[in-house]
């Protein structure tokens, strides 16, 4: 078998008000030839920033935000080499990274998407893989070897494209949160394998990836879509009974904690909870199985 190369790779990043993360971005992905940068409608200077950083970087420019999901699929769909390596803004690649990243693919050829070690800022690894949670609970300390999970975190993932395009790309009707472990539970009932190797380490500025203008606005939304796509993958995997009790149960224990975060404001998370009620009130789209179609369930 050939070894994989650095030119076996493409790099897919979805922007969102992300022109602080492209100098340091940029500057870890120079030795990696093919760059995808979707943007969803930034109404900040990510695009001319990326250019700066990179002039050679593909732009796709969408105009508005598409969601995280359907802005990779439009990625994917141009992606020709043998992986894709999907990757947050906030992450700050290096060249030990691709280092250990290349060896790894090798030595699990049959993986379709393969997951490095997140670590946070404080230096410390970043437990976001386990197993599914459609089938049992994880337990126990992090990883200390490379193992087969049923979870990995989307922040970084690489993805065997030949087996991918089997199982097919993110679900749209997920538009934030939720799309990654759809992702990832479909990748598993269908036999596939999601590899963690704990050896190959990338730092995650967790939260890091947006800048906007309007702070609180953000906080809202990430409640509501949080909310929103909880019930989605809860609807499409486990049914409607179980989504309804979920959505039901969460909405109380919602209304309170309001009244404990009215009383002691910290407008951040107040701004995340009210959205989060928000979602929880309002009808979630539900998935047919085919990428951006759904119709809403009350």
């Amino acid at each position: 078998m050939i070894p994989t190369r650095i030119a076996d790779l493409t790099v897919v990043i979805v922007t969102y008000n992300s022109a602080h993360c492209m100098p340091a971005l940029m500057e870890g992905l120079r030795t990696v030839p093919s760059v995808i940068l979707v943007d969803n409608g930034s109404v900040d200077d990510t695009i001319s920033a990326a250019r700066q950083a990179r002039a050679d970087v593909t732009v796709i420019a969408n105009g508005r935000n598409i969601g995280f999901g359907a802005a990779n699929n439009k990625a994917l769909a141009m992606v020709s080499t043998r992986y894709a390596l999907l990757m947050n803004p906030d992450c700050l690649p290096t060249a030990a990274f691709f280092d250990a990243l290349l060896p790894a693919s090798d030595q699990f050829p049959d993986a379709a998407i393969l997951a490095p070690h997140l670590i946070r800022r404080n230096g410390l690894p970043e437990v976001s893989y386990r197993w599914p949670s459609t089938r049992w609970d994880s337990r126990g300390p992090q990883a200390d070897g490379p193992c087969c999970v049923g979870f990995v975190c989307g922040a970084a993932m690489l993805l065997n494209m030949d087996l991918m395009r089997e199982v097919g790309f993110f679900d749209e009707t997920f538009f934030l949160y939720y799309e990654d472990e759809d992702l990832c539970q479909r990748v598993f009932d269908a036999g596939r394998q999601i590899v963690l190797v704990p050896g190959v380490t990338i730092t995650h500025l967790s939260r890091g990836s947006v800048k906007g203008p309007a702070p609180l606005k953000s906080e809202f939304i990430r409640g509501y879509h949080h909310a929103q796509s909880k019930l989605v993958f809860e609807h499409k995997h486990f049914g409607i009974a179980q989504a309804s009790r979920l959505r039901w149960k969460t909405l109380l224990l919602a209304l309170l904690t309001l009244l404990p975060r009215l009383l002691l404001p910290q407008p951040r998370y107040l701004a995340r909870l009210v959205g989060r009620i928000a979602g929880l009130c309002r009808p979630w789209p539900r998935t047919r199985g085919t990428a951006g179609e759904g119709s809403l369930i009350p």
